[in-house]
């Protein structure tokens, strides 16, 4: 199947490249030409887990392509993919311009009937508007219809090639044949593909996300309450989690969720609430938990060190909002460094993936490490924003040679109290006990 993506981001570029991947001839259109030179070039412009072996193979084997010219990108596809930017407006909704800007210019260049899919996270109703937009100038019959992802950044590859479900929205029998012979590949193994209307498949992907960010937020307030009645938030967790109406996942205490969908879907659902006058009121304490957990370490720190931050050197492992990737959307990192230099402290920070999109929005403000125990020198503290796995198993004595103060501000639990106390380190976590020495 010739299949046209228009968007190069996580989603885009995954969905293109797995698309390639059992036999389709893709081309993905995006305006950045210099993205678009890169990845022409054999380089990817994110970093995610498993996508590099087989972009390579399928721009070897010709079948995937990369062009700024919308143009010349959809001709003789069967199915056009947009996979564009939908980020939160000023009051929380989503942007839905450039998606509506590209429905309107592929109305006059469609030449035969074509399958339009949103890909991207849209309202309720984006459907019917994008086909309001093409309609302006076609001259041929398409359908469009909605088809979101349920994509985790660092396991999106895996996340494609087997997924746990297709949601497919269409009224249109002739555009549901083509849908389900193009996800056939992908779910060879029973797992369901899910046909309903445009509206409940846009709902759909709002409803989950903003449910997992309400999970979070849920055992972020469990820990809160552990804090104060001296319970162990790993322990609630592990006694709840394995109910099976429960589930284990999305069950950690942390510095609270970020990236690129939980934090935009549920304004934006919160926004489409609005818009048709409910009050969605567990959406609004969600954000409003959310935004406060962020900070929570720099409480404890003004808490640790009485006499002030100024001066002091903060040592910051993990920028990326999530570990196995370079996105540092709505980073609580990145709210943490931004308090910790109001404060007058001087921030060192180190992640595997991320450095370079953390230099592009500070600049010099912070100083960069390639090496995680470099930034540890004479530091005062150490806060831990994001749980990379080789962050987990540390050298402890290294860490405490290092360190000015043996402090470690622990925004994601990674580590053991009981080996913490034993080699004598300051150590706050979320929702369990405070070690001191």
């Amino acid at each position: 199947m010739k299949i046209t993506v228009v968007g190069t981001g996580y989603v885009g570029l995954v969905s293109g490249t797995c698309f390639a991947e059992t036999g389709n001839t893709v081309t993905c259109v995006d305006i950045d030409a210099e993205k678009v030179n890169k990845l022409r070039g054999g380089k990817l412009t994110i970093f995610e887990p498993g996508l590099e072996l087989i972009f390579e193979r399928n721009v070897k084997e010709g079948r995937l392509f990369f062009t700024t010219d919308l143009r010349e990108g959809i001709r003789d596809a069967q199915v056009i993919m947009l996979a564009l930017p939908t980020p939160p407006g000023a009051d929380g909704a989503a942007d839905l311009q450039y998606v509506l800007r590209v429905a309107e210019q592929l109305g006059p260049m469609l030449e035969k009937y074509t399958v339009i899919v949103n890909k991207s996270t849209v309202p309720v109703g984006t459907a019917h508007k994008v086909h309001a937009k093409v309609s302006e100038g076609a001259k041929v019959e398409f359908d469009v219809v909605s088809n979101p992802e349920f994509l985790r950044e660092g396991l999106a590859v895996e996340d494609f090639m087997k997924p746990e479900r297709v949601v497919i929205g269409t009224r249109s029998p002739r555009a549901q044949k083509i849908m389900e012979t193009l996800y056939a590949p992908f779910v060879m193994q029973g797992n369901p593909v899910i046909v309903m209307d445009e509206p409940s498949a846009e709902l759909t992907k709002y409803a989950a996300n903003a449910f997992l960010a309400t999970k979070i937020t849920f055992m972020n307030e469990i820990a809160n309450m552990c804090e104060l009645l001296g319970a162990d938030v790993d322990l609630v967790r592990k006694g709840m989690g394995t109910d099976s109406r429960i589930g284990k996942r999305f069950l950690f205490a942390g510095i609270g969720y970020g990236g690129s969908c939980f934090p935009k879907d549920v304004q934006a659902l919160s926004q489409s609430a609005q818009q048709v006058k409910y009050d969605f009121k567990i959406l609004d304490a969600v954000m409003n938990v959310n935004e406060h957990q962020k900070t929570k370490m720099i409480e404890r720190m003004k808490e640790h060190f009485k006499e002030g931050l100024k001066g002091k050197k903060i040592a910051v492992w993990g920028l990326a909002f999530k570990p196995q990737t370079d996105d540092i959307r709505e980073a609580p990192s990145l709210l943490n460094i931004q308090e910790l230099l109001a404060l007058g402290a001087s921030v060192h920070v180190h992640d595997p993936e991320a450095i370079e999109n953390v230099r592009k929005q500070l600049g010099d403000k912070i100083t960069y490490h390639t090496n995680s125990y470099e930034a540890l020198k004479d530091a005062d503290a150490l806060l831990i924003a994001t749980e990379w796995p080789e962050y987990r198993t540390p050298d402890y004595e290294k860490m405490a040679r290092l360190m000015k103060t043996k402090a470690i501000f622990d925004g994601r639990n990674i580590y053991d109290l009981s080996t913490i106390r034993e080699l004598g380190f300051n150590y706050y976590s979320i929702g369990r006990e405070i070690v001191k020495n």
